[in-house]
């Protein structure tokens, strides 16, 4: 017998930014590639566990646009992350729950209505040919699949509930940050900077700039007075590293970021502070305080 041609999710509207995202390739640094993954890594987790998906299941992150797709089979999906209107065929449907999509049927997540990221989680998850482990995008290297446009597919993998997962009673999303408020440890070139700039740093606020992407969330606000001049050689950079460059305002590195740099890194924030990070829009007030 002829197997049955694989599911496919084919993309109807692609949104301003939408990457295929799972829980990323961490390990890879010293080859000088990143981790990559969900920036929003706990509203990615809950979206595939309401699919019925294990945590690490591939999945859409869109970016503030929202997306459309339609399946070749009937599939449970779930939108999750950034609160935005859901719709089945035009009709709406629910957000953060399980929702019941018939073959060929377009499910649109709309723009947001507060958040940045929303996550779409589909029963059996999505599966492109994974990369060093990981099935992520990562946009500054380039490795993975490429950021999703107007009628792409991806291959869809089988669900593991046949009719679906039980649908929960309640879901404690969180909301989107009015203020985000980031705690840092104070960084290996901190000395770098005088005693002024480490109090503007931990009193001062800053906002979060439109130029933030995958790559690093930059600030608005006040710079920080260096104490040394000159430029270090290229070193190792962690996620949550806040390097400093020559402006002197505060860029927090997220999944993207690059493996090493040569700008002084003032402080680092803890990665499970990161994920408001992920839903901040721009404009979002941000305050830096002692972890």
């Amino acid at each position: 017998m002829t197997p049955p041609p694989p599911a496919l999710l084919h993309v109807v509207r692609a949104g301003a930014l939408t990457t295929v995202q799972d829980a990323g390739r961490p390990g890879w640094a010293h080859l000088g590639v990143g981790r990559a993954g969900a920036l929003d890594a706990p509203a990615a987790r809950l979206a595939n566990r309401l699919a019925g998906n294990g945590p690490d299941a591939a999945v859409l992150e869109t970016t503030l646009t929202g997306c459309a797709v339609r399946a070749t089979r009937p599939v449970v999906a779930v939108v999750g992350g950034a609160v935005c209107r859901v719709t089945v065929d035009g009709r709406p449907a629910a957000w953060g729950l399980p929702v019941r999509v018939p073959t060929g049927a377009v499910l649109e997540a709309g723009p947001a209505l507060s958040g940045l990221r929303g996550y779409l989680a589909f029963g059996g998850g999505l599966e492109p040919r994974p990369v060093l482990g990981s099935r992520s995008a990562d946009l500054l290297s380039g490795l993975g699949p490429a950021p999703l446009r107007d009628g792409d597919t991806l291959p869809l993998g089988a669900p593991a509930h046949r009719d679906g997962p039980p649908s929960p009673d309640t879901v404690p999303w969180p909301a989107a940050p009015a203020e985000l408020v980031l705690p840092v440890h104070l960084g290996p070139r901190h000395t770098w900077f005088t005693e002024a700039a480490l109090r503007t740093l931990l009193t001062a606020g800053y906002r979060v700039s439109e130029h933030s992407n995958r790559i690093g969330l930059r600030t608005e606000g006040p710079s920080l007075e260096r104490a040394r001049t000159g430029e270090l050689p290229s070193e190792g950079m962690v996620l949550g590293a806040v390097q400093v460059p020559p402006d002197g305002r505060p860029v927090v590195f997220l999944n993207d970021h690059p493996t090493t740099g040569g700008y002084p890194v003032v402080a680092v924030v803890p990665q499970a502070a990161l994920a408001a990070a992920a839903q901040a829009v721009p404009g979002t007030p941000l305050r830096f305080v002692r972890a």
